[in-house]
């Protein structure tokens, strides 16, 4: 256990010792990781797994020590830990996603009753500034990939250059406003459930959009833009072509498509289809990963329609968004997801009542 004089000296240790982010963090005295571990309803040296790239075995108590040091509250613990146990699934491949030279990270989507009940938004900003659960959970995940995993940059995180969601990217999908069922409900759970959905991806692509309630071309052609984001020139879906794709609908370009009689699963299928491009243009842009085959020949970018988990967040406007993948890793950079399980020992914030 480390020993300080004041806060501002154990921040100071913090930071020489590499234990943050490079943002200050809440010093996690015994007191503060105790209240964490109580709010997982697990006990304190339950191992969740081994973190890549240095193997680093993920406690209850390391967990929760590093969820104090993001600025959660209790009742962010279970999100927390469903996410690294989601992250720990092999399936994710994390040690790879650790030290790619992709600039790619977790995108942490919750669905459930809980979520807005916990403070973690889905609307105006929810990626952004100004929501403390999105912004918290999300930390407190890297803070484990940096202290557990041993994920520093430029040493075993080789990210040519990152991007803002290594810090944090996660949000709640809107259950409220969306025509569509829970994006959970996909994997198999109920809706109301309270689940987390990890992806490793780049950050969010803008796809601005503006519907013409009179021209009946006008879903399809929202479904389109959405297609030539997902294989822009620039992202790893165009030349590895495997992985998926986060899309996040917002709420008024989701009912322009629901209106027009189009489901999760046909959208899914429509922007598939779109994702076929000619093997000519690949070999245009980068012909070294260019599959062999003739110039005019469709290549798929996006392995099947399931590959496209859409979601619907955000808020009305001109702006839905992309979040392209990594598409590599052994298991090809696939959707992983957990149940959020609370417990008797988890503080539910007070609800003021009428």
């Amino acid at each position: 256990m480390l020993t300080a004089a004041d806060d501002a000296d154990a921040l100071r240790q913090l930071h020489e010792m590499g234990c943050t982010d490079g943002l200050p963090v809440v010093i996690p005295t015994p007191e503060r990781v105790d209240r964490m571990v109580l709010a997982s309803g697990l006990d304190a040296d339950v191992v969740l797994g081994e973190v890549g790239p240095l193997g680093g075995v993920a406690t209850v108590a390391k967990v929760a020590t590093n969820t104090a040091m993001a600025g959660c509250e209790p009742d962010h613990m279970p999100y927390v830990v469903a996410a690294m146990q989601a992250l720990l699934q092999p399936a994710f491949d994390l040690s790879e996603v650790q030290s790619t030279t992709h600039s790619i990270a977790p995108l942490i989507i919750v669905n459930g009753g809980l979520a807005p009940i916990t403070g973690i938004a889905s609307g105006f900003g929810a990626l952004g500034p100004g929501h403390r659960a999105n912004a918290s959970i999300g930390r407190a995940v890297r803070l484990c990939l940096l202290n557990i995993g041993g994920a520093a940059p430029g040493v075993s995180d080789m990210a040519l250059l990152g991007h803002p969601g290594k810090f944090s990217m996660c949000l709640a999908e809107a259950e409220n406003e969306s025509p569509f069922p829970p994006l959970s409900t996909c994997w198999g759970y109920a809706a109301g459930d309270d689940v987390v959905t990890v992806l490793g991806t780049e950050g969010p692509h803008s796809v601005m959009f503006v519907n013409d309630a009179d021209d009946p071309d006008s879903p399809e052609r929202l479904l389109r833009i959405l297609a030539e984001v997902v294989v822009n020139a620039g992202s790893n879906n165009l030349y590895l072509r495997t992985g998926a794709v986060a899309v996040a609908l917002n709420p008024e370009h989701a009912r322009v498509l629901s209106g027009a009689g189009w489901t999760r699963e046909s959208i899914q299928q429509r922007v598939f289809d779109l994702c076929h491009v000619p093997r000519g243009r690949i070999r245009m842009l980068n012909p070294a990963f260019t599959p062999r085959g003739d110039d005019a020949d469709m290549v798929r970018t996006v392995p099947s329609p399931e590959h496209i988990a859409l979601f619907v967040a955000g808020a009305e406007g001109l702006y839905s968004a992309v979040f392209p993948s990594w598409s590599a890793g052994g298991h090809g950079n696939v959707v992983v997801h957990e149940p959020v399980i609370t417990g008797q020992a988890c503080e539910v914030p007070f609800l003021a009542r009428d």
